[in-house]
């Protein structure tokens, strides 16, 4: 048994009108959106955003954070 390999460009064409069709417009581009590469190194900028904190001081600032529950 042999399989016919698609070029990328085909398959990408055919999966994206696939998503479109299922889940709509706005719901495919936020899926696909999951998968651009980000630009930044994000060890060195956590490395600032949390520098002289520890786990529990950042645990403690996201709970300050939240919204009480209704």
């Amino acid at each position: 048994m042999s399989a016919l390999i698609q070029p990328l460009v085909e398959l990408n064409q055919r999966a994206t009108e696939v998503l479109v069709r299922e889940v709509g417009i706005v719901d495919t581009i936020r899926f696909l959106n999951q998968f651009r590469a980000g630009s930044g190194n994000y060890t060195t900028e956590r490395e600032q955003l949390f520098k002289g904190m520890s786990v529990m001081d950042i645990v403690n600032e996201i709970k300050s954070q939240r919204r009480p529950s209704a």
